[in-house]
């Protein structure tokens, strides 16, 4: 029964992001985020945080499930203010995941609980 399920955490200082600006380093971050997650991020005065948050997050994510997943198979968004996660058509149908990001004093963090499924 335990074994289905897994928890994952990351935390990340948001200075790693704001080190290496998206107007010059943009390659990077579409290595790392879905177009949706980078315009997401980029509406806001400080985008760092958001993409600290959601990297911390994902990061997460593929501790939870332990399996090779990537950053691009892994997408977050926003649903009544909440985060969420979807995972790609590989592995959508077998996980359920919780989640819950955290910003504060230059920090991120990303908490995911999974579930096998199938």
């Amino acid at each position: 029964m335990i074994e289905n399920f897994g928890i994952g955490i990351d935390i990340i200082n948001v200075s790693r992001f704001q080190k290496q600006p998206y107007e010059k380093k943009s390659s990077f971050y579409r290595k790392l985020f879905s177009p949706s997650e980078i315009k997401y991020c980029l509406k806001f005065k400080d985008p760092y945080q958001r993409f600290a948050g959601k990297f911390a997050l994902k990061e997460a994510v593929k501790k939870s499930i332990k399996e090779p997943i990537t950053f691009l198979e892994i997408e977050t968004y926003h649903k009544n203010s909440k985060p969420c996660i979807r995972l790609t058509d590989k592995y959508h149908k077998k996980y359920r995941l919780l989640c819950s990001i955290s910003h504060d004093s230059g920090i991120a963090l990303g908490i995911v609980i999974s579930e096998k499924i199938n």
